[in-house]
């Protein structure tokens, strides 16, 4: 009896492992010449550079920006490291011998000309939602930039993460092909296709998968934080559609501050092939699902949260020594031993010094051109900051970087010095 159990529970395993393979299983496609350039219309090759920048493929599979899109750029994973595919029309190590099927198949099935299971840092979860013709101006245009011969290191996955047979199980538990309805907007489509943002703005479960419900709550990726773009987000001000315009546009924005790390080469190396259309109606979705501010409700936003800091602030620091710390202390500060002739130390400064506080009034309301002082080097003006504040910081800077007297009637001085620039005086 113990016999046929353990027969029938071998019979079983081999069972199991024979559909495994059976599931697992994709056959190749056959290979084709790459190509002709004009086989082509110029019209398709630009869109597809756009659907290119949009889902920013030059960033993650180029290392040498003279051989974009020959791959071997490291993704580190907690399972460990993969390096980007030679994504270029090379036929020996690129994807010169693939056809539109096949660049179909591994864009929204996840599986390589071969019949490979690719792994799912490549976001075939998204591309899945990609259209037809935008994989088609998207083959024109891989197929018509420059074949560059080179292979990319070997993935250095731990086992049995390296098993690419596996993959298939992965994709039976969390890819459901794809996602989005007939009626998306435009930029849902763009988001959760090419653009495949939450693949870096939500975190992921313990096998690489994105985290259910968790849609856009924020996640560490490449060595930056993605931030939230939900309605679970920390910062003080709701993002305006108009902000979120900005920064996608410009990678920056006024109430969050500026695209740096990855998001920069989304903005200045992808996005920036987007129309003014595209990028609009991306902020228009973020908008949405991050339940954002109007423009009225985001300035009292910012001006509550600015006046809290300044408050807290207030409380360690006098007013004058907060605004130098804020405003002049990173340009200014030097080592006793060494100080440089790039970053003047205003304990040395006869501005600072004099027994008349119009130059350092003058320099702190206009500051200094480049042409006026060292060549490469500028100070900004202060102009819009009040009086009251120029009068803390003078008082600051006179009590604490020199053993002179205190200077009299600051504000007067100040406000006439204002109005004879108004009026063209000296």
């Amino acid at each position: 009896m113990i016999k046929r159990i353990a027969v029938g529970i071998v019979g079983l395993i081999i069972l199991g492992f024979i559909v495994l393979l059976l599931l697992a299983w994709e056959g190749g496609i056959e290979r084709q010449s790459p190509p002709a350039a004009d086989s082509f219309s110029q019209e398709q090759i630009d869109r597809g550079q756009v659907m290119a920048g949009i889902g920013n493929c030059q960033s993650c599979h180029t290392t040498d920006p003279d051989r974009p899109y020959a791959g071997g750029l490291a993704f580190k994973t907690e399972f460990g490291t993969l390096y980007s595919t030679n994504i270029t029309p090379d036929p020996d190590t690129g994807i010169g011998q693939w056809s539109q099927e096949a660049f179909n198949r591994a864009m929204r099935e996840g599986v390589s000309r071969d019949g490979s299971h690719l792994f799912p840092a490549f976001p075939y979860t998204h591309f899945a939602n990609v259209s037809d013709g935008d994989l088609e101006d998207l083959y024109a245009y891989m197929m018509t930039r420059e074949a560059v011969n080179a292979e990319p290191p070997e993935n250095t996955l731990r086992f049995p993460f390296s098993i690419r047979m596996l993959q298939a199980g992965w994709k039976l538990l969390y890819f459901d092909g794809a996602t989005l309805d007939e009626d998306a907007s435009r930029g849902e489509y763009l988001a959760e296709g090419l653009g495949h943002c939450s693949a870096c703005h939500t975190p992921r479960n313990s096998v690489g998968a994105e985290a259910d419900e968790q849609d856009y709550d924020g996640a560490l990726v490449n060595g930056w934080f993605a931030p939230a773009l939900s309605d679970n987000h920390s910062t003080p001000v709701g993002w305006t559609e108009d902000e979120l315009f900005l920064y996608l546009r410009n990678g920056v924005s006024i109430y969050h501050g500026v695209a740096a790390g990855s998001m920069a080469d989304v903005v200045h190396q992808g996005l920036v092939e987007a129309n003014d259309d595209d990028i609009r109606a991306l902020a228009r979705y973020f908008h949405t699902i991050a339940g954002g501010s109007d423009a009225a409700q985001a300035g009292s936003q910012a001006a509550r949260a600015i006046r809290a800091a300044q408050e807290r602030s207030a409380g360690t620091l006098s007013r004058g020594e907060a605004l130098f710390t804020y405003g002049c202390a990173s340009c200014h500060y030097n080592n006793p031993d060494e100080p440089s002739i790039m970053r003047p130390d205003l304990s040395l400064n006869s501005a600072v010094t004099a027994d008349d506080p119009t130059n350092l009034i003058r320099f702190t309301l206009d500051g200094i051109s480049d042409e006026a002082g060292i060549q490469g080097v500028v100070m900004p003006g202060y102009a819009d900051w009040s009086n009251g504040d120029l009068v803390a910081l003078f008082e600051f800077l006179r009590n604490t970087h020199t053993d002179r007297p205190a200077w009299d009637n600051l504000e007067q001085r100040i406000q006439m010095l204002r109005d004879n620039a108004g009026n063209g005086k000296e």
